[in-house]
């Protein structure tokens, strides 16, 4: 007699279909690791905040401009009865004028500061520079006579976008003479936030200026350049910086003991006139490590800034974010790997154990986002994808019912998180390895599978 029929064999186009499903189910699992790398880099920016506090945030420095009173009349409308009546009245403008050459130097001296398993770059820089300054001989078309300056309260001014790093104090000498400095007024590319002194000058001849201050800051060092040519000569120790803003360095120099930059501006650059009443507002600052600071005053033009970031070597929460992004490839590759065991080798892999494998490869994200916190990337990397091929090449043992297939799914792993590893590494290179990758898989896949007949329904099998 027979024993009764055996459980009927599902189609591989079924076969396939429970495994896209799975496929597609595990996809939540991974948008959610996806957003706890978000919140991750959200509490470490936090983090960094709280080390910044008090110590200086991102730095911008502009200056020395000179800065002079003078009167002149507008006419103004008023509404008297009902109709307009013009005046005429006298106000007080000021006259800006940016030196007709600015050299500065400037040493960076960087720290790294620890909160729990969070860190930040923070400096301190010693910035000193000479400027020279010169009436043009055609100012009356500048719009200001030179009669209508008013040279006893003429100032110098020099801005620092965080006036807490200003801890050091700051000197200024003009033609020789050393002048008392004070707080605050500085221009308004550094939100008026700076130091300045009132200048002994009356616009005859030229103006010599010698200045230096020291700053604390965190995370980048910005110039504004102004007037007719800035050099800027910047050094660190810092061995990983990046060069943004407005201008790009003529000369760098970068070591596993530090770098050098120079830089060259010249006025037809800036597209802004030497003498203007008027000033820009602050520029758009670009750290370099994906923090981008926007000028909240958006009724005055933004000035062109260059900014020397200092980033760390490795931004672990950018690797995480795009490993996590190849996280279906993985689902993929594996799922594929037991899909052809299964209607190839006559292995028969359930949804649930479909389910299991995918939810440890999708696990091995959350290890690496956490043990990176604390141990660093690569370390991290390797013991996640470590435990995670142990993990599935000895459950890939019981499913596929021989070691010779969890060793080759053991390998599989090997190759792809080494794969990745390298993907994540050579950022310019990752979409044509990725592709020429996916094309191998593909064509291995039509090879493998060309004799299966996807439509056919297993029949139910009895015994004698």
């Amino acid at each position: 007699m027979s024993e009764g029929p055996q459980r009927r064999e599902r189609s591989p186009g079924m076969k396939l279909l429970f495994a896209g499903l799975v496929s597609l189910v595990l996809m939540v699992p991974l948008m959610l690791v996806y957003a706890l790398v978000y919140d991750r880099q959200d509490q470490s920016n936090t983090a960094q905040e709280a080390i910044n506090a008090g110590w200086g945030g991102s730095q911008v420095i502009a200056g020395p401009v000179l800065v002079v009173p003078y009167r002149t009349t507008e006419v103004q409308n008023e509404i008297v009865d009902g109709k307009t009546v013009s005046k005429t009245v006298e106000v007080e403008r000021e006259l800006f004028v940016s030196p007709v050459s600015n050299r500065v130097s400037t040493t960076i001296k960087p720290q790294e500061r620890h909160k729990s398993i969070y860190r930040s770059v923070l400096f301190e820089a010693a910035v000193n520079g000479r400027a020279a300054f010169r009436l043009p001989d055609d100012l009356p078309r500048f719009g200001v006579s030179a009669e209508a300056l008013m040279w006893d309260r003429a100032e110098l001014r020099i801005g620092a976008s965080d006036a807490r790093g200003l801890t050091a104090g700051g000197t200024i000498t003009a033609n020789g003479q050393s002048l008392d400095v004070q707080p605050g007024k500085g221009p308004q590319a550094t939100s008026r936030q700076g130091f300045f002194a009132f200048v002994p000058w009356n616009g005859q001849g030229g103006l010599t200026v010698d200045y230096a201050f020291a700053l604390r800051g965190s995370r980048s060092l910005s110039l504004v350049p102004r007037g007719g040519q800035t050099t800027w000569d910047v050094a660190s120790s810092w061995a990983s910086p990046s060069f943004g803003g407005a201008f790009l360095p003529e000369s760098r120099a970068i070591t596993e003991k530090g770098f050098r930059a120079h830089y060259l501006v010249d006025k037809l650059a800036l597209g802004r006139a030497p003498v203007t009443t008027d000033e820009e507002g602050p520029p758009v600052i670009d750290d370099g490590s994906g923090n981008v600071t926007y000028p909240t005053d958006s009724t005055a033009a933004q000035a062109r800034a260059v900014t020397v970031g200092l980033v760390e070597p490795v931004n672990l929460y950018s690797k995480v974010d795009r490993s996590v992004k190849y996280g279906f490839l993985f689902i993929g590759f594996t799922f594929l790997a037991f899909f052809l065991f299964d209607v190839v080798g006559g292995a028969r892999v359930a949804a649930v154990e479909y389910l299991l494998t995918g939810a440890g490869l999708v696990l091995f994200f959350v290890l690496l986002l956490a043990f990176a916190e604390v141990i660093g990337f690569t370390p991290a990397y390797l013991a996640a994808s470590a435990a995670v091929i142990g993990l599935l090449t000895a459950y890939s043992a019981a499913v596929l019912k021989s070691w010779k297939r969890a060793r080759f799914i053991g390998a599989l792993l090997v190759g792809l998180y080494a794969l990745l590893f390298v993907l994540l590494n050579l950022e310019a290179w990752s979409l044509m390895i990725g592709s020429v990758l996916l094309f191998a898989a593909l064509a291995g896949v039509m090879y493998t599978t060309r004799n299966i007949d996807w439509g056919s329904v297993g029949r139910r099998e009895a015994e004698g």
